[in-house]
């Protein structure tokens, strides 16, 4: 009887105690932009799978802007993205969507290509990448929002994890006075989904809130006042959901290649640091990098990085 009423309580506090461990992920992007790149990518993603991470993120730019966005390459980056034994989140860059009307590109529809993306990578909404993958939410699941497969929510211990399509090269808003319908359209989609993860964080108590997008978004131009229209309603929002959230806030973001840790975003108004919002950029080729995120539930900082320069053997 002691044994049995001892073994119940241990299954109900079993997963209290699991979300209080201690995890690690991983983040890369803006690779592979060349031929030595692609070649030794799947060495990067083994030397990753070798480090125990829950998950691994790639958080867009999987060719280089010269490079035509054919479905060949898709498939291709896809079969190696599969290959990870972690489970693997890939999120849609401006390389591989929406420059993809450059003649050098193909002379592609963005629209087609973004269409594509998520045909291939996005085939199983509720579950990630790899040979073993992680089920997750889907915004897609919102009829509202039925096109956006690619934004994606999961929880690991005390903190929630959000995909955004953020694009570099301005966000696909296009060149004239009136955004692009994409623009108007995906924007409505990232209020939602932003919201509707902040909300749960907040019901929940939870420790941090992990935002992972492409687009260097000009923290610093938005936090002097002089932010461009392209990211300032994304800023604008993330700003005032991370004064009203009591945990972390890291927002990952890949585009211009060099690897930062820091914390730029300030009120625009009162010049305040937002201090419990962090950016981490992640490297970009030529850098062959990726960073790995160390999370201590309980602890402050919630979040601790270690860069991982990548070597190939012989070198």
């Amino acid at each position: 009887m002691l044994r049995s009423t001892l073994l119940a309580l241990a299954a109900l506090l079993s997963p209290a105690l699991q979300a209080a461990e201690p995890f690690s992920f991983g983040v890369l992007g803006d690779i592979p932009y060349n031929r030595f790149e692609r070649q030794h990518l799947p060495e990067v993603l083994a030397g990753m799978d070798a480090e125990g991470l829950r998950v691994v993120v790639h958080d867009g730019d999987i060719k280089s802007g010269g490079e035509r966005c054919d479905d060949a390459l898709y498939e291709d980056r896809l079969a190696v993205f599969q290959a990870s034994h972690t489970p693997f989140v890939f999120v849609p860059g401006d390389n591989d969507w929406a420059d993809c009307q450059r003649k050098s590109n193909g002379a592609y529809d963005p629209l087609e290509r973004l269409a594509r993306l998520r045909e291939l990578f996005f085939a199983r909404p509720g579950q990630t990448l790899g040979r073993y993958p992680l089920a997750v939410d889907s915004q897609a699941d919102d009829p509202a929002f039925g096109a956006y497969r690619e934004h994606q929510r999961w929880q690991i211990g005390p903190v929630l994890f959000v995909t955004l399509n953020v694009p570099g090269g301005g966000n696909n808003i296009g060149r004239q006075p009136q955004p692009s319908a994409e623009f108007a359209s995906r924007s409505a989609a990232l209020r939602a989904w932003i919201g509707a993860a902040f909300s749960r964080a907040r019901a929940q108590k939870l420790e941090g809130v992990v935002l992972i997008q492409q687009a260097n978004p000009d923290l610093e131009d938005f936090s002097a006042g002089r932010g461009g229209r392209a990211y300032r309603e994304l800023l604008g929002q993330l700003l005032a959901e991370s004064k009203a959230f009591a945990g972390e806030v890291l927002l990952v973001h890949g585009d211009s290649h060099v690897h930062r840790f820091d914390q730029p975003l300030r009120d625009p108004a009162s010049g305040k640091v937002q201090t419990n919002f962090t950016r981490l950029e992640t490297w970009g080729s030529p850098f062959m990098g990726w960073v790995k995120v160390d999370v201590a539930p309980g602890a402050r900082p919630l979040f601790r990085v270690t860069p991982r320069m990548y070597t190939a053997r012989g070198n």
